[in-house]
């Protein structure tokens, strides 16, 4: 059999991991018929079909199953292969939210570490969708709270502590407790917080809420229409008029103001999230500037009255 091509293995993969051939020659930028072009001269050289067409669904036969891995190591190495001779592919950070200080301070000190590297952002919103894209392909790294996804997606990703942030409430302008500098813990008794309840893509923080709300009575909102941009937000937020869970850098929302809780801190933990066997050079400069960001901002002292969950700290501390 002859040496199998490269890109005739990344349609494979875009295919194999859309299930959609539309969708998958829109992440490759090719025609549609170029791509299924390529996957019939695959299915050819290997002398096997790799996928089951129907009017309603694609889906992989047992031989497309079983070169699902080997397609992904060859990718992964000749994308190392390139990066030894300075040819590396962009390196796709999400930074899950616009605004969100913690990533974007740690992607901007990576490009000045490696500025020959295209560190491209992108934002998905929560780690939970975010690491099931790292996982397939179509992301390399994010940030968020690693203990907080399900163990089947923890199993194929590494991470690497990066801080410890302070959690605070978003209050509209008119609530009782905008006035307070700082909001104790207690003081939110009676409240009901929203936390992204019913977010596909956030669930971990939604877990985090519960964790701290428990036995404090303090109870978490229940979903709303998930909005997509600030205006739609702060439209959706104004309607049921509940505080907001969120960290101290999150941006600011027109008439409301955040405050910090306090008595005692609690804690939202950031690690920098990527697959497990990833290579890149820009991959090696983000880690290096999450150590010194971290460093430098004092990011990974927890306060002395700082709150975190049992298993955060568990995995926060197995680190390094």
């Amino acid at each position: 059999m002859p040496a199998v091509d490269p890109r005739l293995l990344r349609a494979f993969l875009a295919v194999a991991e859309e299930l959609h051939f539309t969708r998958a020659a829109t992440r490759l930028h090719v025609a549609q018929q170029a791509l299924s072009r390529d996957i019939r001269r695959l299915e050819r050289e290997l002398g096997t079909e790799l996928f089951v067409r129907t009017t309603r669904q694609v889906t992989l036969t047992p031989e497309g199953e079983r070169l699902l891995p080997y397609a992904r190591k060859v990718l992964d190495a000749q994308d190392e292969l390139l990066a030894a001779f300075g040819q590396a592919r962009p390196l796709l950070v999400d930074l899950n939210s616009p605004g969100l200080v913690t990533g974007r301070r740690v992607l901007l000190r990576a490009r000045e570490l490696a500025p020959d590297q295209e560190l491209m952002a992108r934002y998905e919103s929560g780690l939970t969708h975010a690491a099931a894209e790292v996982l397939a392909g179509r992301l390399d790294a994010s940030f968020g709270r690693f203990a907080g996804l399900p163990a089947a997606l923890r199993a194929g990703l590494d991470q690497q502590p990066v801080r410890y942030e302070p959690m605070a409430v978003v209050l509209f302008e008119d609530h009782p407790l905008a006035s307070l500098e700082a909001v104790p813990l207690a003081a939110l008794a009676g409240e009901t917080v929203y936390a992204g309840a019913g977010n596909p893509r956030t669930p971990e923080w939604t877990d985090l809420a519960h964790r701290l709300f428990d036995g404090r009575g303090i109870r978490v909102a229940p979903p709303v229409p998930l909005a997509v941009g600030d205006e739609e937000f702060q439209r959706i937020m104004a309607r049921t008029g509940h505080p907001i869970l969120a960290v101290v850098d999150f941006p600011a929302l027109p008439g409301t103001v955040r405050r910090p809780l306090v008595d005692p801190v609690p804690l939202s933990p950031v690690s920098l999230v990527w697959r497990q066997g990833l290579k890149h050079p820009g991959l090696d400069a983000l880690r290096r500037a999450s150590a010194e960001v971290a460093a430098a901002a004092g990011w990974l002292r927890r306060p002395v009255d700082g709150w975190i969950p049992a298993i955060d700290a568990k995995v926060m501390a197995a680190w390094g």
